[in-house]
């Protein structure tokens, strides 16, 4: 009775995805019939990477590589496409806590964000180049507090004013409400697969600590970004690293990150290619590797400096 009471509430499609599986699926597996299951605030996923184009793998375009910033840019902090080969070292950000960074030779396909929560994490990382005075670590605390579906009242004055700055009124009250630890632990969670679970608990985590005073962003980062080897995740795909994707904007691009908090972007725009005069706007962006054990990366249009 208390399950069926507390699943009754929840708002999230069984079309979202853990990995590779979906939610719904996963909830049958553990003999819970669920209605309706909360909406994940980004529920990117390999199956939305369509795009990757394994016909190019291991093509270089025959020409000199520009740096992207000598593009016109927009008001989104994207970049006015020109035919050329083109690279941009981004600031880019975690969107899949509980799950392990970059490496081991994977690689990862261009898919858009989608999710209940996609129109907030663009803006907040669109708007990040106007405010180059905002730390990247509290942006990533920030949308880890929204993939986390944590209060954004409780969370600490710095990251509330970061909050301030990026998002509208409109979308700091959407995502100021209460959340539920529903699924995270108890007999439910106990007969999901140790993926799932290990994610769930990543996010309860996470939630806890973004609203406990004096959590370091180190201490926020091992929860987020698991140590040691990476398993091959459920629905996993062999993608190699460095695969090109070619964009319904009609360019090419990939994804060589060095960590989930800094990604090399290189795209190509041939002659006469539909991609000319396109805005290649980072922040529409998410690298999603072909292991889903690892993290999905949104792009931004911040450059990257070595510390």
């Amino acid at each position: 009775m208390a399950i069926a009471m507390v699943l009754s509430v929840c708002t999230v499609p069984a079309g979202a995805q853990f990995g590779g599986l979906k939610l719904g699926d996963l909830a049958k597996r553990a003999g819970i019939s669920v209605p309706s299951l909360r909406k994940e605030p980004i529920s990117t996923s390999l199956a939305d990477a369509r795009w990757g184009d394994p016909s190019q793998d291991g093509f270089v375009p025959p020409l000199p590589r520009r740096e992207l910033t000598e593009l016109q840019r927009t008001a989104n902090g994207g970049f006015i496409l020109q035919a050329g080969y083109y690279r941009f070292h981004d600031q880019s950000y975690c969107l899949h806590a509980g799950t392990h960074g970059p490496g081991g030779g994977d690689g990862y396909l261009y898919a858009p964000p989608l999710g209940a929560a996609k129109d907030a994490v663009i803006t907040i990382v669109r708007n990040s180049v106007h405010h180059p005075d905002i730390d990247q670590h509290v942006i990533q605390a920030l949308l880890w507090a929204i993939l986390s579906r944590a209060k954004l009242e409780n969370l600490s004055d710095e990251q509330r004013s970061a909050a301030a700055q990026l998002l509208s009124p409109r979308q700091l009250a959407g995502l100021n409400r209460s959340v539920l630890d529903m699924l995270s632990a108890g007999p439910i969670a106990d007969n999901l697969p140790r993926e799932v679970r290990a994610m769930m608990q990543a996010e309860a985590d996470l939630r806890q600590m973004l609203t406990t005073p004096g959590t370091s962003f180190g201490e926020l980062e091992r929860v987020a970004v698991l140590a040691g080897m990476a398993p091959v995740g459920p629905g996993s795909i062999t993608v190699p690293s460095g695969r090109w994707s070619h964009h319904p904007d009609g360019y090419w691009i990939r994804y060589l990150p060095n960590s989930y908090s800094n990604t090399v972007v290189e795209i190509w725009a041939p002659e006469g290619s539909p991609g000319i005069g396109k805005e290649y706007d980072p922040a529409t962006h998410v690298a999603v590797p072909g292991n889903t054990a690892r993290q999905r990366l949104i792009q931004s249009g911040r450059a990257y400096a070595s510390p």
